[in-house]
């Protein structure tokens, strides 16, 4: 790249240096030659987040009064119905005094109003009464039935009001806050319109989640159910695993950066993960061990090729001959499939779809068709990503891996991904074989940025060609012109390697 740099700096120089820059440019290499070796690729996101309970109770009093014990405090575990606190129960204690003396007056009057029915009952018999008389007995007895009812309502509401003044633990879990003392007068959570005060804040700590916020450059890539590894300041050298529980609809704008807020599950063993932390996240989106890949330098577009043959000192036409033969070739190996997705018959001629998965041929599930599969890749194809796809299309490829996408190629067993197939694309590589340069497709798999697999094209031990970038290419062609005219020299970057 220095010697590349060199060239591009010779432009600058005086038309009497000229010379002595192309007969260098000549000398210099233009590319660099790396043999396709086998690597592991792993892929993940990061994001910072926070750690936040699961599930979080503010436990109030349905009493009023004065706080007498409080017997827990914060980092307690506690157990659901477990005595927390203790409120005056003098009033409640003296209306369930009143509201059993008032059942006993009821009872009374009940048993009189029936003695005086029944004597009311024998006397309208023998017209003894008048039937207005007799109707007021009936009427006496109703009431005093229903005074009877409304004493064991008071009395049963005076026995909850009592027990209130004992504030129980809700669920299993630990304190995590607490907001009175004893002495602090506290009003009722029931009868207060302010909602009442907030005893104390508890939490199940057993299982926590973490509340990240994920660029939407990278949302497209998550999806729930995924590994995450979890590390906080306490515990650097001590990650924590987990999964992605959600992501949530809404996105958060923050300074025109637009993020969405995804929650991550981690079993906090030993509650060593406490609510507040600050955590970094990392979400293992894809991992790939032991595969074939080459540099992503090395790869080439369509739009770029004809620029890099010329550099090469190869014609551009019989490089596109090169690669339709090529691809011609692969697709008879192949037997007559496409790529990526094909109508093809099964061996027991059902006429069952199949469509060509990283060199293995699956099925294509029920309702799912090899035009689909081919316009899904097709997006991908076209540089749109992940984000490109409807849902829709996310829906055909969880069915595509449900069907057993995964494969493995070359007898190496490979660890598949819940984004396998979303990162691939159509590429073209220049190669060294038999010492001359060859341009050849290829079918990438997995990328980390730096290498990406190759599911097709190449093989272990081959060589490829790492050129310069398209724009720096354009760049040298630009000053080989200008040399050509200054020296009357032919092409001072050609030459075939």
């Amino acid at each position: 790249m220095k010697q590349t740099l060199r060239i591009i700096a010779c432009a600058f120089t005086l038309p009497l240096v000229a010379a002595g820059c192309a007969k260098e440019a000549e000398e210099a290499p233009m590319y660099q030659m790396i043999p396709v070796t086998t690597r592991d690729i792993v892929v993940s996101a990061s994001a910072a987040g926070t750690v936040e309970p699961v599930l979080t109770v503010d436990v109030k009093s349905k009493a009023s009064g004065e706080i007498l014990d409080v017997r827990v405090e914060t980092g307690d575990k506690v157990t659901a119905g477990q005595l927390l606190v203790k409120v005056d129960p003098r009033v409640p204690a003296n209306a369930l005094r009143q509201a059993e003396a008032d059942l006993e007056v009821a009872k009374a009057q009940l048993t009189n109003s029936e003695s005086q029915y029944r004597r009311s009952e024998e006397l309208y018999k023998t017209q003894s009464i008048t039937e207005t008389e007799w109707e007021a007995a009936i009427l006496a007895k109703a009431n005093a039935e229903a005074q009877l009812v409304r004493a064991e309502r008071s009395v049963e509401d005076a026995k909850i009001s009592f027990e209130d003044t004992d504030v129980r633990a809700p669920l299993t879990g630990t304190i995590i806050e607490k907001a009175v003392e004893i002495g602090t007068v506290i009003t009722s959570a029931t009868s207060n319109v302010s909602g009442g005060a907030v005893l104390l804040r508890m939490a199940n700590l057993d299982t926590v989640q973490v509340r990240s916020l994920v660029d939407e450059t990278d949302i497209g890539k998550i999806q729930p159910g995924m590994q995450v590894t979890i590390t906080v300041d306490a515990y650097p050298n001590r990650p924590f695993r987990g999964r992605v529980l959600k992501i949530e609809p809404q996105a958060s704008v923050t300074q025109n950066v637009t993020m969405f807020p995804v929650l991550m599950r981690i079993a906090n063993e030993n509650d060593l993960l406490k609510p507040g932390m600050n955590a970094e996240v990392e979400v293992s989106i894809g991992e790939k061990r032991d595969i074939v890949a080459v540099p992503n330098a090395a790869l080439r577009t369509t739009g770029d090729v004809a620029s890099a043959a010329m550099v090469l000192g190869l014609d551009p036409d019989v490089v596109q001959e090169e690669i339709a033969m090529a691809r011609e070739r692969q697709r008879e190996g192949a037997g007559g499939q496409t790529t990526m997705a094909g109508s093809v018959r099964d061996t027991a001629g059902a006429g069952r779809e199949t469509f060509s998965f990283n060199g293995r041929e699956v099925p294509l599930p029920e309702g799912v068709t090899a035009a689909q599969v081919e316009g899904i890749m097709a997006k991908m194809r076209g540089g749109g990503g992940p984000g490109a796809l409807s849902a829709e299309d996310r829906a055909i490829l969880s069915k595509l891996r449900g069907s057993g996408g995964g494969g493995d190629r070359g007898g190496r067993q490979r660890q598949s991904s819940s984004t396998e197939g979303l990162f691939g694309g159509d590429y073209i590589v220049f190669a060294m074989r038999d010492s001359v340069i060859t341009a050849l497709p290829v079918r990438t798999g997995l990328t980390d940025l730096d290498y990406s697999e190759v599911v097709s094209g190449l093989q272990e031990g081959d060589t490829v060609l790492v050129l310069p970038s398209a724009s720096l290419l354009r760049s040298q062609a630009e000053f080989s012109e200008r040399v050509q005219r200054m020296t009357g020299r032919s092409n001072p970057l050609g030459g075939r390697g």
